[in-house]
């Protein structure tokens, strides 16, 4: 994994771009809107949630045959309270779904942008979770995230996702409750 296209240009994105590109990955950023095509090897998806079916329908036909890697947590940005993707599903599953071609993978979501760029989080290392069916993608994006100072942990198979949408779920809340700084965060210690 060595090129890598962010849809997306905001603090998520190129706080994943900094990773990737500190681990020696060519990074090209593309807005949302933009009529771009896709370079890389690997498409991260890093919009919000809201804005994934223009993205999909925008640059889904570039995604076959590509690792794509969805960052979104699927939760109701007016109230903060609830997921709204029915309960046996994910975000990611949809996508997947919409990409048939792709590799898809979850990765992201359960780190914040200033916790991706410091590296730590509470004095540990940031953990990045990744979540997919097809074990090669993981683990060249595990290596590009290692390769880039922060740590990553396979989370299993993309039937995972719910949950890792569930801990982003709470932790977004937590953090808009001001029960979390921004640039807190759950770690995982080894």
């Amino acid at each position: 994994m060595t090129t890598i296209t962010i849809i997306g240009t905001g603090n998520m994105a190129h706080a994943i771009g900094g990773v990737l590109a500190d681990g020696g990955a060519s990074v090209q950023y593309v807005g949302h809107g933009e009529n771009t095509p896709v370079q890389g090897d690997t498409a991260i998806l890093a919009v919000p949630y809201p804005a994934v079916d223009d993205v999909l329908a925008t640059y889904g036909d570039q995604l076959d045959g590509r690792v794509v890697v969805d960052i979104t947590n699927p939760l109701d940005f007016t109230t903060f309270d609830s997921l709204v993707v029915p309960s046996d599903s994910s975000a990611t599953a949809q996508i997947a779904a919409r990409v048939p071609g792709a590799k898809v993978l979850k990765a992201f979501n359960t780190t914040f942008a200033a916790t991706l760029s410091a590296k730590t989080v509470g004095g540990l290392p940031t953990t990045v979770l990744v979540a997919g069916d097809d074990t090669d993608a993981k683990t060249a994006l595990i290596g590009a995230i290692t390769a880039g100072g922060v740590s990553a942990v396979d989370a299993g198979a993309l039937s995972r996702a719910r949950e890792l949408e569930a801990v982003g779920f709470l932790q977004l809340t937590l953090a808009v409750g001001e029960k979390l700084p921004w640039t807190g965060g759950f770690a995982v210690a080894r």
